[in-house]
């Protein structure tokens, strides 16, 4: 038997990308024109959240775990979404000197503020 014609795969961290890639996009797409309706309309005219809109409603959700968990998601996969794909804009543009940099620079930026709005929502439920 001859294991020269024998496939072999090489293994990738694109799938792991293009996974948060697609969270982002579903996330940014469903959920932006909903956040911008309601806090950006139908809060300030009055016709949504009577009261529930102020500092300490907003605050006690975003110091519990699951109201902390809903904004990281928030943050971090658009976020993800859009490193993502200026880094594959940069290729459609025509700049490929770098490329290793470039991943470098893109997903490390989303993965340091990721944990930077970890940090700071895990500090701010210890408190």
């Amino acid at each position: 038997m001859n294991n020269n014609n024998e496939k072999k795969y090489i293994r990738s961290h694109e799938p792991v990308f293009w996974g948060l890639f697609g969270a982002g996009g579903t996330l940014t797409a469903f959920m932006t024109p909903v956040m911008i309706l309601i806090t950006g309309i139908l809060v300030p005219i009055g016709l949504f959240g009577e009261g529930k809109f102020n500092y300490q409603q907003i605050h006690q959700f975003a110091t519990s775990w699951y109201g902390a968990a809903i904004i990281l998601i928030l943050v971090a996969l658009p976020l993800w979404h859009t490193f993502h794909r200026i880094f594959h804009g940069l290729h459609d543009l025509g700049v490929k000197q770098g490329r290793d940099w470039q991943q470098v620079i893109c997903y490390g930026s989303a993965f340091a503020v990721t944990i930077f709005v970890l940090t700071l929502l895990l500090q701010m439920i210890a408190a």
